[in-house]
């Protein structure tokens, strides 16, 4: 059951940081896309849990975790205007040095999050094996830009 709630709880994050984000982009590009990591996070966090073993897999949970992605990957590159690389934010100078390396990343995080939509059908990945291969290759996208459009901690 806490599997369940952890979902729904994502889920009702997700949906109220996207809300918020469109209420906020204009005035506060960074505080968008720290909402949308935020989610991503979580997300990210459900899902390693259970590929890890640490947390019980479930269908509904696994699809919670997929359409979190899958709904940043359609949003997040939007947040990136000329001047907000200034102020508290974790996004390198080189997404504004390299925006067509940039785009390209942001097109792998949509094309993997596609996929892993697809894969999971409408109730969610069967199984656990199932959602490892949906949910791996996003988690690899977020890496790959991580490891050059993130600031280093």
């Amino acid at each position: 059951m806490n599997i369940l709630r952890n979902a729904a709880i994502i889920g009702a994050l997700s949906v109220l940081t996207f809300a918020g984000a469109s209420a906020i982009a204009a005035e506060d590009p960074i505080a968008t896309r720290q909402a949308i990591m935020s989610s991503v996070g979580a997300a990210a966090g459900l899902g390693g849990g259970m590929m890890k073993g640490d947390v019980a897999y479930s269908p509904a949970a696994g699809k919670s975790a997929i359409a979190t992605m899958r709904a940043a990957s359609l949003t997040f590159g939007d947040f990136f205007p000329e001047g907000s690389d200034q102020g508290k934010t974790g996004a390198a100078a080189k997404i504004w040095e390299d925006p067509d390396g940039f785009k390209a990343e942001l097109a792998k995080f949509a094309g993997a999050t596609e996929k892993a939509m697809a894969a999971s059908g409408k109730d969610g990945p069967a199984d656990l094996e199932a959602f490892k291969a949906a949910f791996g290759p996003v988690l690899g996208s977020c890496k790959s830009c991580h490891e050059t459009y993130r600031k280093k901690n």
